[in-house]
């Protein structure tokens, strides 16, 4: 019986430790239930920021690239007023546009936070991935506030760092 009963936790314990293989999986909003009439922005100020995003850095040389994760986020730094993203677009190192998250306008409340996720097998981004916002505020509210968070570990070693967005005419 005690055989039995190690035998049986050895397998479990080998069945354990397999490498599983992870889907890739793109973190998704449910940006239809954000949506807002384009109607209502017409009395809104338009503006657009800009945002890298790294999906993959260098390591030890230009040869090597580490992939991240990167977790964007959208935050509506307004207490009381709400704002509105029109667009989102990711773009690749090349400049060329990989996805766009959402095609009609969608609202942050005031104080929310919204996320896009780049998982870390989504290699499409490159070194020099970014975002561009198109926003409406209403006038005398503060921009939305654009972030973006990689990180990524293997074994013992993270790496992790931050980006900042930055409005563009």
């Amino acid at each position: 019986m005690k055989r039995l009963l190690l035998v049986f936790i050895t397998v479990i314990f080998i069945l354990s430790c397999k490498n599983k293989k992870v889907e890739h999986s793109p973190h998704r909003e449910n940006w239809g239930k954000r949506t807002v009439d384009k109607m209502l922005l017409d009395s809104l100020i338009n503006g657009k920021t800009y945002l890298s995003v790294y999906s993959q850095i260098y390591s030890q040389t230009e040869h090597r690239v580490h992939n991240l994760t990167a977790t964007v986020s959208i935050r509506n730094i307004n207490t009381n007023d709400t704002i509105y993203i029109g667009k989102a677009t990711y773009y690749n190192t090349h400049g060329e546009a990989i996805r766009t998250y959402f095609d009609k306008p969608i609202y942050v409340a005031p104080m929310e936070t919204v996320e896009i996720v780049i998982d870390e097998f989504d290699e499409e981004g490159g070194t020099g991935a970014n975002f561009l916002f198109n926003w409406h505020i209403k006038p005398n509210s503060n921009a939305p506030y654009f972030e973006s968070v990689m990180i990524s570990t293997s074994g013992q070693q993270g790496i992790s760092f931050t980006t900042q967005g930055k409005n563009i005419h």
